[in-house]
Order: C-alpha cells, then sequence, then structure tokens
C-alpha cells in the first residue's frame, strides 16, 4: 500500500536556540504564553515542555521568569499589633 502526503507537512525540527528564544519571549514587553505560541504557530502545551526540558539540559535558568514584587507590611503589622486579626 503507497501513501501519498498531499499538502505540507507539520512537524518541525527546532533548536535549543530557537526553542530558548521562544520560550523567553514570554513574559518579555508583557508577551503572554498564548501570543508567543500563535507568533510562532506551536501550542501553548509546546512551549510548557520546551520551557522543563530547556531547564533539565541547564539551558534555561529555573528561576529565569521570577518577578519580585515588593511588598509593604506596615499596614498588616500595624493591624496585628492593635489586636485585630487579618482574615484571608
Amino acid at each position: 500500500m503507497r501513501v501519498e502526503i498531499l499538502g505540507q507537512e507539520r512537524r518541525r525540527r527546532w533548536s535549543n536556540e530557537d526553542k530558548l528564544a521562544i520560550v523567553t519571549a514570554v513574559g518579555e514587553a508583557g508577551a503572554t504564553i498564548t501570543e508567543v505560541a500563535r507568533r510562532h504557530d506551536v501550542t501553548r502545551q509546546q512551549i510548557y515542555t520546551w520551557r522543563s526540558e530547556l531547564k533539565k539540559k541547564g539551558l534555561l535558568s529555573t528561576s529565569g521568569n521570577a518577578v519580585f514584587i515588593p511588598v509593604g507590611l506596615s499596614a498588616a503589622q500595624a493591624d496585628v499589633s492593635e489586636g485585630r486579626e487579618i482574615c484571608c
């Protein structure tokens, strides 16, 4: 039995450099993972898989996308010192 493929093949080969560029594009200038996936015509799951793969290979820092936000605790500390409980 002979099968002929008509149309474009969807399987593509991505280098580690290309994967790293796509993964690190998430968050740049506020870009979401969905936007980056659409831009590069891949699925969101593929980007998550690449992120995990690149971390295992040591090519992507495990805290590379970490964002630290300053938090003011003065109001919370004042409530505690006055005997009021803080509810979550």
